[in-house]
């Protein structure tokens, strides 16, 4: 009766591939049958049998413990090579907090700032307008007056401590192409004054930032990538909140890895101001602002990575070459002297740590240092949130 059952389980498949191939047998004048074009199966519970699964047809058949793998015929399915060129390279993310992020992709980021003892916050009007201390100038020194500098005061700071937040969204819609855009608020407090009427603190809107990156070169290993920025004078420059002026800053960026745990960050750029405010003295064709070249460079290693966390220290150089403009010394107003600064070179230490949380949230809190006697601020602090997508 065994052997009964498993002849007719050997026949039922031979059977069912007739069935389905009639109008090739009849066609075919040497009456072979191409298993290779039918699908069909059956399991040995249909004769009570195991139920172990037997399939005749384009892969592969198999009766008992044998597979027949000599008929084996296998399909290949082409790779989406268009969504493969569109896939973003995978990162673990920039680990810098000063220097710019090279790496293309959509972000939210929130930073804070607070800067302490800034002596020269109209130094080319990078951080804020000209001091409205020259409109008072007109009996004391001719040359140097001007009727509409558009900065705070009239007092001149002899230092002042500044916060800024920013809320920054950027979208990147193709693997090496995103835009941005930048918002922050900024609140000072003058610490003294050295001449003519002091002001108050101040808080609002600063310069709004708007640009993009395209990367050059992208990689899970590296990106080079060039940003373009564009700064707008929406902070009110009265209150010592804007520059007055429109600028631009197009800058190369570059991120590397040099090892599993290691990367290397950097920057290079130039801040131009499209106008500004006139020179000293007031009839000379040199404006107030100038061009600011900056560069940076950030390594960081990863000290500890673990299922979620991963933590990072990064020690970063950022410099500062002013190629021209001015500044308002303490007291220079009152003496006609405001210092030419062509060539000025400002030289920052940062060292932070960035603490990254699963795939997408990333901390970083940093100290920084001036290392030249020209300055922007003596010492600043900073914390940012970074929530990647």
């Amino acid at each position: 009766m065994n052997r009964l059952a498993l002849i007719l389980l050997m026949l039922v498949p031979v059977a069912a591939v007739a069935q389905t191939q009639d109008t090739g047998l009849t066609n075919n004048p040497q009456g072979t049958v191409d298993l290779s074009q039918t699908e069909a199966s059956l399991t040995r519970n249909d004769f009570g049998l195991s139920s172990e699964a037997y399939r005749v047809g384009s892969t592969e058949f198999a009766f008992g413990q044998t597979s027949g793998s000599s008929s084996q015929k296998t399909k290949s399915h082409p790779s989406n090579k268009a969504g493969e060129e569109t896939k973003r390279p995978k990162t673990a993310g920039s680990m810098v907090g000063y220097v710019e992020d090279g790496i293309v992709g959509s972000q939210v980021r929130i930073r804070f700032d607070a800067g302490f003892n800034d002596d020269t916050p109209d130094l080319a009007e990078f951080f804020y307008a000209k001091c409205s201390c020259y409109k008072l100038l007109g009996g004391l020194v001719p040359a140097a007056f001007d009727p509409n500098p558009p900065g705070p005061g009239t007092g001149v700071p002899k230092t002042l401590n500044f916060q800024q937040l920013y809320m920054t969204a950027e979208y990147a819609p193709h693997a090496r192409f995103s835009a941005f855009v930048e918002v922050p608020f900024r609140w000072i407090q003058p610490q003294s004054f050295i001449a003519f009427t002091p002001f108050g603190n101040q808080g609002g809107i600063s310069d709004v930032r708007a640009g993009f990156k395209v990367a050059m070169l992208a990689s899970s290993q590296h990106y080079l990538t060039f940003q373009f920025k564009t700064y707008m004078p929406t902070g009110d420059a009265s209150k010592g909140l804007g520059t007055n002026h429109w600028s631009i800053e197009p800058s190369l960026l570059y991120f590397q890895k040099l090892s599993d745990r290691a990367s290397l960050e950097s920057e290079i750029g130039d801040w131009h101001p499209t106008s500004g405010s006139a020179g000293v003295p007031f009839s000379s064709s040199e404006k107030y602002s100038a061009d600011v070249f900056f560069y940076g460079l950030g390594p960081s290693y990863e000290l500890y990575r673990g299922e979620k966390v991963r933590f990072a220290p990064v020690v970063e150089l950022v410099g500062w070459n002013v190629r021209g403009g001015f500044e308002t010394l303490p007291g220079g107003p009152l003496l006609g002297v405001s210092k030419e600064m062509t060539g000025t070179n400002i030289v920052n230490i940062k060292v932070g740590v960035r603490t990254s949380y699963g795939n997408h949230s990333s901390f970083y809190a940093g100290f920084g240092h001036k290392l030249t006697t020209e300055d922007w601020y003596q010492d600043i602090i900073r914390f940012e949130y970074r929530y990647s997508f």
